[in-house]
């Protein structure tokens, strides 16, 4: 297997299919990741943690009709170049 733009870009697809499954109760919560672990004051700068579940919720919102798209491209190539 040789190292290709394609398969630079099939990695990233499968990170961004990996953020997009997780579930917040079932696998988040239980890592201390949940939605009211997340709480913070008033003006306070949002810790790294904050920041990251942000990155996860908002590829879950954007990125689920998109995902589906690009899934299917992909799969479609994959069976006709193999």
């Amino acid at each position: 297997m040789s190292f290709t733009l394609y398969s630079l870009i099939q990695a990233a697809i499968l990170c961004v299919n990996a953020v997009a499954v997780l579930h917040e109760e079932r696998f988040l919560s239980k890592i201390g990741w949940g939605v009211d672990q997340s709480v913070g004051g008033f003006g306070d700068e949002p810790g790294i943690k904050v920041q990251m579940m942000n990155l996860i919720r908002s590829v879950r919102t954007v990125m689920r009709v998109p995902l589906i798209a690009v899934n299917s491209v992909c799969i479609v190539l994959l069976l006709l170049f193999g």
